[in-house]
């Protein structure tokens, strides 16, 4: 089972609390998370610049990834992998229009496109909208 630290311990980072705490949170909502959203959770317990770093590290060591969502604010989601060296961050994410959470949706991965000859894909992103499970 995942939990913060072993997270953090296969990842070979630093054990503070506002990492263990961030990762809990994704642990605990399953759903994709905006910086605002952790402040509002972790509100007095670590200052706006902690969260920013703490999201950058988890960026950077492949923690968690950028989603696609229309609201215009970035939104993070944890990695569903075991392994840290074989996934790969292109599948389908599902907003639901009445509650808002958008969601990894990891067994679904996206068509292959083809590009034009001397385009070169460097990312690609699927967002589905709808209701959710929840919410029906």
């Amino acid at each position: 089972m995942l939990t913060p630290l072993s997270i953090l311990k296969r990842h070979k980072l630093r054990i503070t609390d506002c990492r263990l705490d961030i990762i809990q949170e994704f642990l605990d909502r399953q759903v994709a998370l905006a910086h605002s959203d952790l402040e509002n959770k972790l509100e007095n317990q670590f200052d706006r610049v902690t969260i920013y770093r703490s999201l950058n590290t988890f960026l950077e060591k492949d923690i968690i990834h950028k989603v696609l969502d229309d609201s215009g604010a970035t939104k993070y989601a944890l990695c569903s992998h075991e392994d840290e060296h074989e996934h790969d961050h292109e599948h389908v994410h599902f907003k639901c229009e009445i509650c808002g959470e958008t969601t990894c949706l990891d067994s679904i991965s996206l068509p292959d496109i083809k590009l034009p000859k001397g385009f070169k894909k460097k990312e690609m992103s699927l967002l589905v909208q709808g209701v959710c499970e929840k919410c029906h």
